[in-house]
This record gives C-alpha cells, sequence and structure tokens, in this order.
C-alpha cells in the first residue's frame, strides 16, 4: 500500500453514535466535510431541478443559464499567513497567484475566462505599494489570456485577504468532473509537487533553491496546452489540493476508480535534491503537494492531446490507486486539518 505523511481525520463518537454535523467543530468535520454540510443547508440539489443553474457545488466552477447564453462562475479566497507570507512573497506574487487559481478554475470546465471580479481586505498600515503590486499581479496574469479586473471592493482587514470571483462562458461545452468512463487514460498537463517542496523550503527559512520557492509564490501554467485538452476531455479538473486529492474528486463525481502508475509521473531533480536535503519523499510531493494548478482529464485512449501525459486510467470501481494499490494517508491539503 501506498502511504503519504499525516493521519486521516476521525469524526469522534459520542455514547456510541457518530456525531452530526452541528455537533461538530469545523476541524473536526473537515473542509470537504463542511462544504457538503453547506451544501445541504443551501439546497443545492432542488435549484438543479428547476432553475437557471445547470452546475451546482461539488465542480471547479458552477453553470449558469442566462438569456441566450451560458455563465461559469467560480470564486476563490487567499488569506495572507494561510496562503503566503509576506516575507517570501511580493505583491506580484500575490496577485499573479490569485488570479491563476480562479482562471484556472473556469479553464478546467471547458470554458473562457473574460472577467475578474475582487474583494481585498488589507491591515490599515499596509504599503499602498503592495496593495498596487497585487493589482499588478492580477493584472499580469489576467492579460495572458485576454481578461479584464472589471471591479470590487476593498475593507479594512487583520491581514491581506483577497477574494476573486471569475465569470466566463463555455467554449463549446461544459466540461464536468462527472464525465470520465471505464477505458479512459488519465492524463496530466503542468508541473507537480513543485510548489509543495518550495514551500517547505520557504518554511524552514531557506530561499532556493529559488526555481521552487518561486513555484510556490506563483504557478506557471501553459494555458495554451490546457485549452488543447478541450476537444476531446471526457473530464477535466484543476489541480489545486494534490494529484490525489483532486483525482479522488473527479473519480467520485465520475462513479469510477482511478488507478495511476507512479513510473510515469515526473520527479524532477530539483525536487529530489531538496528531498535528499529535507529527508523528504519527494514522490509525496508530486502526489499530495497543491498550487501548482496542473490540470487532470480523462481521453479516450487514441485522442490524448500533445503537451499531456498520461499517468493512468479509468476503471470499474471507486477511489484512487497508485501502483494497483489504495492510497492510504493524507491525499492533499485540506483547511481545518492543522497542516
Amino acid at each position: 500500500m501506498v502511504r503519504a505523511q499525516g493521519m486521516r481525520a476521525t469524526i469522534p463518537v459520542v455514547e456510541g453514535a457518530l456525531m452530526t454535523a452541528s455537533d461538530q467543530t469545523v476541524s473536526q468535520l473537515g473542509e470537504f466535510g463542511l462544504i457538503d454540510a453547506l451544501t445541504d443547508v443551501l439546497g443545492t440539489q432542488d435549484l438543479l431541478v428547476d432553475s437557471a443553474v445547470l452546475v451546482g457545488p461539488g465542480d471547479d466552477a458552477a453553470v449558469v443559464s442566462m438569456p441566450n447564453q451560458r455563465l461559469v462562475i467560480s470564486t476563490d479566497s487567499m488569506i495572507e499567513n494561510v496562503h503566503f507570507k509576506r516575507s517570501w512573497s511580493s505583491g506580484v506574487d500575490v496577485g499573479v497567484r490569485a488570479a491563476a487559481a480562479n482562471l484556472s478554475d473556469i479553464l478546467a470546465m471547458g470554458a473562457s475566462p473574460a472577467a475578474l471580479v475582487v474583494a481585498l481586505g488589507v491591515p490599515e498600515d499596509l504599503p499602498v505599494s503592495f496593495a498596487l503590486d497585487i493589482a499588478r499581479g492580477m493584472k499580469q496574469e489576467a492579460d495572458r489570456l485576454g481578461v479584464a479586473v472589471v471591479g470590487g471592493d476593498v475593507v479594512a482587514a487583520p491581514v491581506i485577504m483577497i477574494t476573486v470571483t471569475a465569470i466566463g462562458s463555455p467554449t463549446d461545452r461544459v466540461i464536468e468532473r462527472s464525465g470520465a468512463q471505464v477505458g479512459d487514460v488519465v492524463a496530466i498537463t503542468g508541473r507537480l509537487g513543485w510548489a509543495a517542496a518550495g514551500l517547505a523550503v520557504a518554511m524552514r527559512g531557506f530561499s532556493s533553491p529559488r526555481v521552487l520557492v518561486d513555484a510556490h509564490r506563483r504557478p506557471v501554467i501553459d494555458y495554451d496546452i490546457v485549452r488543447a485538452g478541450f476537444a476531446h476531455a471526457r473530464s477535466l479538473c484543476d489541480v489545486s489540493d494534490g494529484l490525489i486529492a483532486d483525482a479522488a474528486h473527479l473519480a467520485k463525481a465520475s462513479g469510477v476508480r482511478i488507478d495511476i502508475s507512479s513510473g510515469s509521473l515526473t520527479v524532477s531533480d530539483p525536487l529530489k535534491d531538496v528531498g535528499a536535503a529535507l529527508t523528504e519523499d519527494p514522490l509525496n510531493w508530486v502526489l499530495t503537494g497543491g498550487d501548482d494548478h496542473a490540470f487532470l482529464g480523462t481521453f479516450p485512449a487514441d485522442q490524448v492531446p500533445p503537451g499531456w501525459n498520461v499517468i493512468g486510467a479509468v476503471s470499474q470501481g471507486q477511489g484512487v490507486g497508485v501502483d494497483g494499490a489504495d492510497f492510504l494517508g493524507l491525499a492533499g491539503h485540506t483547511h481545518f486539518a492543522g497542516q
């Protein structure tokens, strides 16, 4: 069995019975358990029956039908000291990363982003230059796709807090996580493990290898290669939480099992070097590290586009396996898990 560092969160038992969601703290329930509980309260399934909502929570973005058009909408937040630290990230780094995270979610639906709306919370003593650099970074990344930042809000906050809403429209068809079919191959484009290794380096107070620390500061995404996958992808997912975690989301949505071959994954020399220095297995960063914003898709075996690397296959069953064994341990980043 393949194991990763860390332990699974468990739900406490009270008087011989499992606690309900309402009886727990968010730490006990976990990030994805909290999302499920909130979705139940909001009655999302009722909305999907008879409304303009075509795709609700559970995918990379929502899809809403408007008169004569469909909108793809996603929102994401970045919080200082949770997602980044000013001691190792510049304002431009933060802006690029905030924009890229949201643009990726729109692309992961097979859609073309059109606009970003930003809510920015900042401490009163933040240098204006840092706030302006955040805007410059966002514009820099948005310009790569011809996307405009069209508005938002600015408020006082104890730390820097950025919430971005991205709006787009399907280029042809909506590509959901639920489209994987038995017999598909699983393919990836983009780097894996670099941001996680860079974070491990930065948290120890080091600034090198710079290529890895820079990977944590801001993702590097080849949007053209991602869009080349739209024509034949049966399912698609932005890898923001980690390969295993996001593959599990895709497998659950599609009702299939995803089997990954570790031998098909690229463990670069910088990862190997840092792994040796920190006595860490670099493969764990590749399997469970998030924030590189690679893309995971499933395709017919004869229709994998250039720039996508086949790393596994879709089979009957459930969950995610690595080299034929169930993956045990912490599959990727989740909030409220003490990571």
